[in-house]
């Protein structure tokens, strides 16, 4: 019941984002327009319209999720897996300018965690999607490598004016290109002999494991 009251506060408040942002009179507006009681609404989300900003970027998430499972994505290489996700989560956005009042929101020292977090879940689901099975601390740099690919790119994609957002798709494909590049440095460096001499002092991140739960951040030892 929550959840489906709080979809209605969603609903009702984008109308009301783009000119009040993600703010207490978007909210208040949310709650007269759903009908819903505003104990009630208050009760759902105690932080106002910053929880509806929450649940209208988890809903994103979702949807990307199911798109993702509908999709036939054997036939392409892993990184443009990953770029069809992102691509996807972008193109499901049902609101352009409630992602941008969101950035705004999320910018605030506040809200800052909230955002990274929100970002950080982003990068999980997509990984998740795709059936990253890592258990070690390659979990987290893929998170948190992707989340800057992913950050990055919201912002080029709320700027973007091109035909079809074309530039944006070009930045996306540019930055995971910068990843592969990476990648493909570490391994190298991995086998020279700097790396190999490093190889023992470093041996300590190999107990690193994810997390037991999705709340069990930001990890355990072995």
């Amino acid at each position: 019941m929550s959840d489906s009251l709080k979809a209605q506060l969603i609903d009702a408040a984008l109308p009301h984002v783009a000119f009040d942002g993600w703010s207490v009179a978007t909210f208040d507006a949310a709650v007269e327009d759903a009908g819903v009681d505003p104990v009630v609404a208050r009760a759902i989300c105690p932080r106002g319209a910053v929880d509806l900003a929450v649940g209208f970027h988890l809903a994103g998430d979702k949807a990307m999720v199911a798109g993702l499972a509908g999709e036939d994505l054997d036939a392409l290489r892993f990184r443009d897996r990953v770029a069809r996700a992102v691509r996807l989560r972008l193109e499901l956005c049902p609101d352009k300018e409630a992602v941008r009042r969101g950035t705004t929101l999320y910018a605030l020292p506040h809200y800052a965690p909230t955002g990274s977090k929100l970002i950080w879940g982003t990068a999980d689901a997509i990984w998740t999607a795709l059936g990253d099975s890592s258990e070690d601390i390659n979990w987290y740099s893929k998170r948190a490598t992707l989340s800057a690919v992913y950050a990055a790119t919201v912002l080029y994609w709320l700027g973007d004016e091109s035909d079809g957002q074309a530039e944006t798709w070009a930045f996306l494909d540019r930055r995971i290109d910068n990843v592969m590049q990476f990648e493909k440095a570490k391994g190298s460096f991995q086998k020279s002999p700097l790396g190999k001499l490093l190889e023992s002092p470093l041996a300590g991140l190999s107990k690193i494991r994810r997390p037991n739960t999705t709340t069990g951040f930001p990890g355990r030892w072995s």
